[in-house]
């Protein structure tokens, strides 16, 4: 007897498939959270394919930092309370959240949403870029953090961003050489984060 792919089967078959396509998934570990997800309650089930859902239906990215959000624009943008004297560059959203845990930065934000990396092919008009120099165009912004991750495809982010604000007359600055080479932002304590953020150098 063959086996119909319309079978009970297909079902777990599809889901090792998804998982299997996150970043940072194997096949083991697919197999794994497929498997506990079939043991798990029908109402957590849903709750968990519920909140899935919703993050596709509500998070937008807010149309001046590029941060991910639920409201237009977001909250930091619309904060009056923050120094829109300074922009802090990042290249994913997790950034935010990352350097808004050291609760030493008050000011705004511009994700990236990447990094260029010619082996990928991401180039800088594939990246949030043109935005980030039609903001700085107003005249109210002084200073410039260029807060990519300390590797080699955030390194070449930041110098070519540097380049494109030079000519500006704003200062540049990036965080202190607190951040372990080769590390990512995100994974950062908020002591070293901190220290780095309140140490920033000129680029």
């Amino acid at each position: 007897m063959t086996s119909d792919s319309r079978g009970p089967a297909a079902p777990v078959a599809r889901l090792v498939d998804e998982f299997h396509k996150l970043p940072g998934i194997g096949p083991k570990t697919a197999q794994r959270l497929t498997y506990y997800l079939v043991r798990m309650p029908k109402d957590e089930a849903r709750s968990l394919a519920e909140a899935i859902q919703a993050v596709k239906d509500r998070i937008v990215l807010c149309s001046r930092c590029y941060n991910i959000t639920e409201d237009e624009p977001c909250g930091i943008c619309a904060d009056p309370r923050r120094d829109e004297s300074r922009i802090c560059v990042v290249e994913e959203a997790l950034d935010v959240l990352a350097v808004e845990r050291t609760k030493t930065y008050n000011g705004l934000y511009h994700v990236l949403h990447g990094v260029i990396s010619p082996m990928n092919g991401v180039g800088p008009d594939d990246l949030q870029i043109r935005s980030l120099l039609a903001r700085l165009k107003g005249g109210s912004v002084q200073e410039v953090i260029l807060a990519t991750n300390p590797n080699l495809e955030g390194e070449a982010t930041s110098m070519y961003v540097h380049k494109l604000i030079s000519p500006l007359g704003i200062s540049v600055t990036r965080p202190a050489r607190g951040l372990p080479v080769g590390g990512d932002l995100e994974y950062a304590d908020e002591v070293t984060l901190a220290r780095a953020i309140e140490g920033r150098q000129p680029f």
